[in-house]
């Protein structure tokens, strides 16, 4: 028998039917979409949640993915279910690269908050880029070698919401010294047939409009 899977995400700020700007939800979705599994899209405005919502997800979270009659949050967790319900593809990610690049999307949203330019807000993620550089330049052309794996896909959206407002709010793009860094982009740009331009990551991705949007209100506060 099917399984039958919901996935509730969050839908752009001020367009309640357009998809969002989460990375998190962009992910469970891009895995979804891989992995070609039939889901139906529920968008959930964020700050007016529905009530249906918060009664299967009290905590409001998203992403939250239904899996027969039971919700489950956590893009981790999420990604875990697919990968054992839906074996093939695999995309599973060798232990010992599972944590790789995983600091810098939390640096990358301390750099775009910060109002001080000598807090090392920004070196803290240049850091971050640059350890991505050298284990790129030890192990790529992907994050675990030669396969494209889950820690691509959590990591994808998270460098396009980088270079997206970090671009837009502080004119500020990732070094061309960090040559292996680029290659790896150019690899999820071409040879994967992009996690930028391939259908999947198309379909499943927020307009850049709405990703600035998302990220405004943590700028200005």
């Amino acid at each position: 028998m099917a399984l039958e899977v919901v996935a509730a995400v969050k839908a752009a700020p001020g367009a309640p039917d357009i998809l969002g700007d989460c990375p998190f939800s962009h992910r469970v979705l891009l895995t979804l979409e891989e992995k070609k599994v039939p889901y139906e899209l529920r968008l959930i405005n964020v700050t007016d949640k529905p009530g249906w919502f918060l009664e299967v997800n009290p905590g409001g979270k998203v992403p939250v993915v239904k899996f027969d009659d039971k919700w489950v949050a956590d893009s981790d967790v999420i990604v875990g279910i697919l990968e054992e319900r839906y074996p093939e593809p695999s995309f599973i990610t060798p232990p010992e690269f599972a944590s790789v690049g995983s600091k810098i999307f939390g640096a990358f949203v301390t750099f775009l908050k910060s109002k001080d330019p000598n807090d090392g807000s920004e070196q803290a993620l240049l850091d971050e880029l640059k350890a991505l550089d050298e284990h790129l330049k030890a192990h790529g052309p992907y994050i675990a070698g030669e396969k494209i794996s889950a820690v691509d896909f959590s990591l994808a959206p998270k460098l396009f919401h980088l270079e997206v407002a970090l671009g837009h709010f502080k004119n500020w793009t990732v070094p061309e010294s960090l040559t292996h860094f680029h290659k790896y982009k150019k690899f999820l740009s071409i040879l994967f047939c992009s996690c930028f331009s391939r259908e999947s990551f198309e379909k499943t991705k927020p307009a850049k409009e709405h990703a600035i949007a998302g990220w405004a209100p943590k700028v200005n506060a």
